[in-house]
This record gives C-alpha cells, sequence and structure tokens, in this order.
C-alpha cells in the first residue's frame, strides 16, 4: 500500500502522507473508511511509528482525516471538499 523510498530527498512522513491523500483521492480509501492503524502502518513500511504517526497527524490537521479515540483514523467525508 505505502512504499518508501529512502533515497528521496523528501522526508519519509511526507511519504507516507502524500501517499495516503493520493490513496484517498483515488477512491482506494472511501469517506468514513478506517485507516490502517499507525503500528500496522510502520510495521508494513519499516518506518519507526513517531514517523508515521507525524504523517497520520498532519492529516488529520488538514482536514482529510478524522481521529476516533480507542477506535482510529478514518478518511473524512469531504476530505477534498
Amino acid at each position: 500500500m505505502i512504499t518508501i523510498d529512502y533515497k528521496s530527498r523528501l522526508p519519509v512522513y511526507e511519504q507516507i502522507k502524500n501517499q495516503l491523500m493520493t490513496l484517498i483521492q483515488l477512491g482506494v480509501l472511501k469517506p468514513d473508511q478506517q485507516l490502517p492503524s499507525i503500528r500496522s502502518l510502520s510495521s508494513e513500511t519499516g518506518v519507526n511509528v513517531n514517523t508515521v504517526k507525524r504523517a497520520i497527524q498532519d492529516l488529520e490537521e488538514m482536514g482529510v482525516i478524522y481521529s476516533v479515540p480507542g477506535k482510529g483514523s478514518f478518511v473524512s467525508e469531504d476530505a477534498f471538499a
């Protein structure tokens, strides 16, 4: 789902954020669909949990996703409205 290019000058958290935004824009991740957990994304990409958390926090601040305590993160209904 997410691939990291370690030769890129783009920070890893930005790569994760951009790829998640692309998946949402393409409709792969639909409104109100739950995102994979931070830990599972970390495990899948081989990236530190804090790096993935920063990408998720940035997306939440942008209004692309929202978090439900104890449940996880979900795609916003109006992610790119």
